[in-house]
């Protein structure tokens, strides 16, 4: 089981950007995404990057967000830059020990972090 703990979420205004840090502990993880979910929404897949780092990223925040890895140090980061109000959500960082691929499925994955607030004013 991998144990994964999100930092960096925050309050900013809209045009902002903030970083997102995961760090991971216990087996290493072939791919890992960042999902978000917003009060009564469902749990969308953000940015996802697989097992050679290749990264995939949804409609609405490509051009915008960055996905990386340093896995020396085992920490997924998600570099947000020209956020904007619909935004706002709390984003949580996902695992797969075995995948080679990513996708932006919750069922995809079987590793959890708590979460962390993200929330963009107009």
């Amino acid at each position: 089981q991998v144990q994964l703990e999100e930092s960096g979420g925050g309050s900013v205004q809209a045009g902002g950007s903030l970083t997102l840090a995961c760090v991971a502990s216990g087996p290493a993880a072939r791919s890992m995404a960042w999902f978000r979910q917003a009060p009564g929404k469902e749990r969308e897949g953000v940015a996802c990057s697989d097992s050679l780092d290749r990264p995939q990223y949804s409609d609405s925040v490509k051009g915008r967000f960055t996905i990386s890895r340093d896995r020396n140090r085992n920490l997924l980061f998600l570099q947000m830059n020209s956020l904007k109000p619909e935004d706002t959500a709390m984003y949580y960082c996902a695992a797969d020990v075995p995948g080679i691929f990513c996708y932006m499925i919750p069922g995809y994955y079987a590793n959890w972090g708590q979460g962390t607030q993200v929330t963009v004013s107009s």
